[in-house]
């Protein structure tokens, strides 16, 4: 298993472990060793045509950490630092999840996710630290320009949820 660091403090990339036809894509203690001691309680799994945008979501009061992968297609994932005092606050990081490339996006708690289906369609699992409340979910726009995601869109117009239409721009919410 190939544990990546990148530009922002406690998000990972991870390649699994492929032996023969056997892919290892959660191990605790491999995960524990290289700090990520996440204790996951719900899976969850999300089907979504192209051009879906979905997000960028956060639980406030119930914070979750996730693990996120792809059993079929391809997303753009991304996760914004929300976490108020890190050195990198309101700064994104964004991966290329897919069924072909195996690898999966660790986020923990203080972080909003979203993601882009860049495939025909896309079956996307997350493995979270709490249970998901959909009293507790809030968002914030996916073209926020306080955090100036750029998103792989190639010219299409990124289908929105009905729920993600409403945000408040960053700088207008009571949260952060």
């Amino acid at each position: 298993m190939k544990i990546q660091k990148t530009h922002i403090s406690d998000l990972y990339v991870i390649e699994p472990t492929i032996i023969d036809d056997t892919i290892i894509k959660y191990n605790k203690e491999i995960f524990k060793k290289n700090g990520l001691d996440m204790n996951f309680v719900q899976d969850n799994e999300s089907l979504s045509k192209q051009n879906v945008l979905r997000g960028l979501h956060i639980q406030i009061e119930k914070p979750q950490g996730k693990l996120v992968s792809v059993l079929e297609g391809e997303i753009y994932d991304v996760a914004v630092d929300l976490r108020k005092g890190s050195k990198t606050y309101l700064k994104w990081y964004g991966v290329n999840l897919s069924e072909k490339n195996k690898k999966m996006f660790y986020i923990p708690e203080g972080f909003a996710h979203g993601f882009f289906v860049v495939s025909e369609f896309a079956k996307v699992t997350f493995k979270v630290s709490n249970y998901w409340d959909p009293n507790d979910e809030i968002g914030i726009p996916w073209n926020d320009p306080t955090i100036n995601i750029i998103w792989p869109l190639n010219g299409n117009t990124p289908l929105i949820a009905e729920k993600d239409q409403h945000y408040e721009e960053i700088k207008n919410s009571k949260y952060f």
